[in-house]
């Protein structure tokens, strides 16, 4: 079948009148036409096999033999079908923990285990060949004195130990087996404090003579209670005002969700799951089980109600974004991420058709695939637009197919909604000079010329609950954090932290349209600003910049979604829109005047003394007397700000 990729126990939905059973050699289609029931009408006419009824895209999904398919479309009733559902022609996107012309068959765990003299580390062979190390260096701070012992897998081993840092080369063959792990661990002569150790004070990099090199990730200092984006998004501010998503339902539309209390009870212990339903089966269920994993970490990062916590202290805020938003898990995909349109489209149709029983606000869409067709011809496009159209809040996955141009999945590259490119804090979150948009983010613009993403959020090493021995946990064992703890890179993780400050702003303004919604998290973002005024990165890459929903909050503007769009006249193939992107003389794409817009100076990638994110920091760095000479005027917008600010009565 036609599949989607992430970012099982298949029954057919039949109708009661069904006698005749499909040839084994059945067609997988999508008839449209008129109306779902008027095409579910033909197909019965025929002795076919309805296996979806989508009234929200006036089709239907079936299994029919070649002659049956002939029959029906002789009617002359069907507007559209596609007949080729059962091919696997599209590509798997997003990935997850993207990398970049990294070919080492080692990785090593992303956090460094404490024990009672120093910590360990894992190493994980994920090829069918063994791996045989090289050499091994070590730096560490030096108030923990020489190393006492190290070992490899229980084996003790003799290292030259100087002034904080080490060397080992084997003397006899030291191998890791294929698919098997091997544990470094080192001790001290002085004990480390109490506590997680602070991975960024210690070096690891392990060679294997096979050319590959496996490094320590700097870390964060405490991965385990304290997840970092709610605070650098601006949600534990909010959290500690009270806003916390209360009141506001977000499906997920994902693989499922994993059963954990911090997922399933809110901060108050109460349970916020008031339904579930499994898109491949097309029934309502009493649990989503997820085989992936994809799904919990979404839904953790979006609504994790467990306590932060920093230096032992509480932080008065929640791990995940809206603590106490309901959440309604919808399983699309299985164990390796791979799911039908036609399942996602009949769980959408769900959203639609549960909209007003449930009140969901926020649906999130963390898949993405290569766009086959134009945005407003993609049969899970159409659904998405008739869930925006009405009154859902659709937020997607920019893809992790970056860094080429035009690379945004679908339904990403739907204009109407709300588009999601992923930024990384270099694993520094209180430091933003360093924060970058990394390679994988895919970019703008789409096909028809809209720019997206329409903003950027975390998504680089994000921590989130995870069902253990789920099918990611396997494949990526070094981001294992404990049992249950997991970290995923990727723009999926952006889109469910945006879908969850989405339902801390609803709780403050339920009355927002999702035209509202979307134009208070535009304006209210933070653009990434050169030195010189101008944009550090093209909107192809950044969109409106990083999310910061204080700022949406306070002087983000209203009633300008989708200015110059007619979403009813798109779902009724009246006239569908073109964005602003035009391909220049060289046959370079870009939009009217760009050129004087951004930067002539290339980002970087990690710190940067130049790029400032959002007009208050670009602003508040400029000397008294230096005065901007670029087409923004930063200036004036800093001074209408802090006024409007100031006269809320808000903190500056």
């Amino acid at each position: 079948m036609i599949q989607y990729r992430l970012l099982a126990n298949l029954a057919i939905l039949t109708s009661a009148t069904l006698l005749i059973a499909p040839p084994a050699s059945a067609l997988e289609a999508m008839l449209q036409g008129k109306s779902a029931d008027a095409m579910a009408e033909l197909v019965r006419a025929q002795g076919g096999e309805i296996t979806h009824h989508l009234p929200a895209i006036r089709a239907v999904g079936a299994k029919l033999s070649r002659e049956q398919l002939d029959a029906i479309l002789e009617s002359g009733s069907v507007e559209r079908y596609i007949d080729d559902l059962a091919m696997e022609d599209q590509p798997e996107a997003p990935q997850q923990n993207p990398k970049s012309g990294d070919n080492c068959q080692v990785a090593g765990s992303v956090a460094l285990a404490t024990t009672a003299k120093g910590f360990a580390w894992t190493m994980h062979n994920k090829k069918g060949k063994a791996a045989r190390l090289a050499d091994l260096q070590l730096e560490w701070p030096p108030a923990l004195g020489d190393i006492s012992e190290l070992s490899l897998d229980e084996q003790v081993l003799a290292a030259e130990s100087v002034a904080g840092t080490a060397s080992f080369i084997p003397r006899e063959e030291v191998s890791i087996g294929p698919h098997q792990a091997m544990r470094l661990e080192v001790a001290f002569q002085n004990k480390p404090p109490a506590g997680p150790l602070d991975q960024s004070k210690f070096n690891i990099e392990a060679r294997f003579t096979n050319d590959c090199s496996v490094k320590l990730m700097p870390g964060y200092p405490d991965n385990e209670t304290d997840y970092y984006y709610s605070e650098v998004t601006g949600a534990n501010a909010l959290h500690q005002q009270g806003v916390t998503g209360s009141g506001v339902t977000v499906a997920v539309l994902d693989s499922g969700l994993w059963e954990h209390p911090a997922l399933t009870l809110d901060t108050h212990g109460k349970q916020r799951i008031p339904a579930r339903y499994d898109a491949i089966i097309g029934q309502e269920v009493d649990t989503t089980f997820d085989e992936s994993g994809h799904g919990t970490h979404l839904i953790s990062a979006l609504a994790n109600s467990a306590k932060s916590f920093r230096k032992g202290s509480p932080t008065g805020g929640y791990r995940g974004v809206a603590p106490d938003s309901l959440v309604i898990p919808i399983k699309a995909f299985n164990e390796s991420g791979q799911g039908s349109m036609l399942d996602i489209v009949r769980g959408i149709q769900w959203v639609i058709d549960n909209r007003e029983r449930f009140d969901i606000r926020v649906l999130n869409l963390s898949f993405a695939a290569r766009p086959r067709w134009p945005y407003f011809l993609d049969p899970i496009n159409q659904a998405v637009m008739q869930a925006w159209a009405d009154g859902i809040v659709v937020i997607a996955a920019a893809g992790n197919e970056g860094p080429g141009e035009m690379t945004i999945g679908s339904p990403g590259n739907i204009p109407y909604i709300i588009t999601v490119g992923a930024v990384t804090d270099s694993w520094t979150p209180w430091d933003r000079s360093d924060d970058y948009i990394p390679d994988f983010s895919s970019r703008g613009p789409t096909p028809e010329a809209h720019i997206k993403p329409d903003i950027v959020a975390p998504g680089g090493h994000i921590t989130g609950l995870i069902r253990p021995d789920s099918g990611l946990t396997r494949e990526h064992p070094e981001y294992l954090l404990g049992k249950d703890a997991f970290v995923l890179t990727g723009s999926s993780q952006a889109a469910a932290i945006v879908s969850g400050l989405t339902a801390l702003l609803l709780q403050l303004e339920p009355a927002l349209s999702p035209d509202d919604v979307k134009c208070k998290l535009l304006t209210g973002a933070d653009p990434a600003i050169n030195g010189d005024g101008l944009l550090a990165y093209s909107p192809f890459v950044q969109g409106q910049g990083y999310v910061n929903i204080i700022r949406a909050i306070l002087v983000g503007d209203s009633e300008c979604g989708n200015l110059g769009l007619d979403i009813e006249r798109d779902i009724g193939m009246l006239e569908h829109f073109e964005g602003p992107a035009i391909v220049d003389e060289t046959g370079a794409i870009t939009l009217p005047n760009l050129k004087q817009l951004l930067s002539p100076l290339a980002p970087v990638k990690g710190k940067s003394d130049s790029r400032a994110w959002g007009i208050k920091a670009h602003v508040e760095r400029l000397t008294a007397d230096e005065k901007e000479n670029n087409p923004f005027q930063w200036q004036l917008l800093y001074q209408q700000e802090k006024a409007l600010v100031e006269a809320i009565g808000a903190p500056p």
